[in-house]
C-alpha cells in the first residue's frame, strides 16, 4: 500500500515498486498511465518547492507516451526527460550528481517495449529514495 508523505510542503506517495509494476500488468497498462501522470506531478510539485525545473506539465508527458506513439519519437523523449528529472530531483535531495539514473531508466524503458515495464520498479524505487531522504531531513532537529 502506498504511504502518503509531505515533503517540503508537497504531498507525495511512497509506493511499493513491485506493487506498482504488478498493478500495471494486472490492469493491462491502465495503472501505468496513472502512475506515470502522478509521479510526473509529484516531480513537478517537488521541483517548484526546491526551486528546480523538474517539469511543469504532467499532462504533456502523459500525452507523449499515449498518442505520441503515432509519431514514434515523443514517448522516447518523454521517458528520457522523465529519468533526467528523477536524477535532478536526487541532486536536489542531496544525493550528488546522478548520471546513471537517466540512462539506466531510459534503457529499461526501451527494454520494456519488448518485455515487461521494468522501468516502473526502478523509477519508483529512485523516487522512494528521494521521498525517504527528504522525510528524514525534515524530522532532523535544526541545529542552533
Amino acid at each position: 500500500m502506498a504511504e502518503e508523505v509531505t515533503v517540503r510542503g508537497v504531498d507525495v506517495k511512497v509506493r511499493g515498486p513491485w506493487i506498482s509494476f504488478l498493478l500495471a500488468i494486472v490492469t493491462l497498462g491502465i495503472y501505468y498511465l496513472i502512475w506515470y501522470y502522478k509521479t510526473n506531478r509529484e516531480l513537478a510539485d517537488y521541483g517548484r518547492a526546491v526551486g528546480r525545473d523538474l517539469g511543469d506539465s504532467p499532462v504533456k508527458s502523459l500525452l507523449a507516451i499515449t498518442i505520441g506513439w503515432l509519431v514514434i519519437v515523443p514517448p522516447f523523449v518523454s521517458f528520457f526527460r522523465y529519468f533526467g528529472r528523477i536524477a535532478a530531483a536526487e541532486e536536489a535531495a542531496g544525493f550528488g550528481e546522478q548520471r546513471n539514473v537517466q540512462w539506466l531508466g531510459f534503457g529499461l524503458f526501451v527494454l520494456a517495449l519488448y518485455f515487461l515495464p521494468l522501468e516502473i520498479p526502478y523509477a519508483q524505487s529512485e523516487l522512494n529514495r528521494i521521498w525517504e531522504a527528504e522525510r528524514g531531513r525534515a524530522s532532523q532537529p535544526a541545529l542552533a
